[in-house]
């Protein structure tokens, strides 16, 4: 064969080889950004649940606090039914 046909040859495979490494190259720069975007959606998400759990925790201890003092009104209430119940010895 002639020099210039394995000349082409060549070009023609670095050529390649180089498109090859370039498309390999940006299909990892893709995943990687694709991949950032995910984490940070992950993170909103994970935001967004520790803020509803921290305020059902401020509104159930609300509500363990509202139970206490109705419960300590209750047994005032008690105490004093006891006190002017004529039938307790």
């Amino acid at each position: 064969m002639a020099t210039w046909i394995w000349i082409v040859i060549a070009v023609a495979a670095v050529v390649v080889l180089a498109a090859v490494l370039l498309g390999g190259r940006r299909a990892k720069e893709k995943r990687v950004v694709q991949q950032r975007e995910q984490a940070q959606e992950l993170r909103q998400e994970a935001q967004q649940r520790h803020r509803r759990a921290k305020e059902r925790e401020e509104l159930s201890q609300e509500l363990a606090d509202k139970a206490k003092a109705e419960r300590k009104e209750a047994d005032e209430a008690a105490a004093q039914a006891a006190k002017v119940d004529p039938d307790r010895d």
